[in-house]
């Protein structure tokens, strides 16, 4: 009588292989996002604001920054910026402005999410001040003036000479509570 193969070692083999597999397929978006963090492939930007203590103005290069926006698909609001390119010095800090309006009849709350072009130009793109870094919440038919304020770090390679930031804008509505979108709806200052 012939005996029959013991199959559990290689049964355990295969299931231990499938659950690796299963937490390495959950690991990858973290990791893609660390990855693109340290690369700066993707042409993610920081979402914490930068200071220019350090930065210092290299007056013999310039770098054109063009800046686009949009909004979303499913975001009714006009978003657009008030200036479509520039040229500055790596290191000189500027401060330019988006315009946002909600031509509904109903409060909104957006998100602008950044991206930069070249991707790798993005770890050098550094936002001092930016309208991203919050939700923004519009009442019916308001308009609002969003500040960007940058610099772009003088270490930059010398192969870009230039950097496309574009914005698109998401509607947050549903995902406010309506306790926070109280507490942030404008009450003067930028709002024309």
């Amino acid at each position: 009588m012939q005996r029959q193969p013991d199959h559990q070692p290689l049964i355990k083999r295969l299931l231990l292989a499938t659950a690796l597999m299963f937490g390495f397929g959950f690991a990858l978006v973290p990791l893609y996002d660390v990855f693109c963090d340290l690369t700066g492939i993707n042409g993610k930007t920081s979402t914490m604001a930068a200071t220019a203590d350090n930065a210092v103005v290299d007056g013999k290069r310039t770098v054109t920054i063009e800046f686009l926006a949009r909004p979303n698909a499913d975001m009714p609001w006009l978003f657009a910026p008030q200036t479509q390119k520039i040229v500055v010095h790596p290191g000189e800090i500027k401060l330019v402005y988006y315009e946002a309006q909600n031509p509904t009849a109903n409060t909104m709350t957006g998100q602008a999410v950044p991206s930069v072009s070249p991707g790798q130009a993005a770890l050098y793109f550094n936002k001092m001040e930016c309208f991203c870094f919050n939700q923004q919440v519009l009442t019916a038919g308001q308009k609002l003036l969003m500040p960007l304020q940058f610099y772009v770090d003088p270490a930059l390679p010398e192969q870009f000479s230039t950097i496309t930031l574009s914005y698109t804008l998401y509607d947050m509505t549903k995902h406010a509570p309506a306790e926070t979108v109280a507490a942030l709806i404008p009450t003067g200052g930028n709002d024309e």
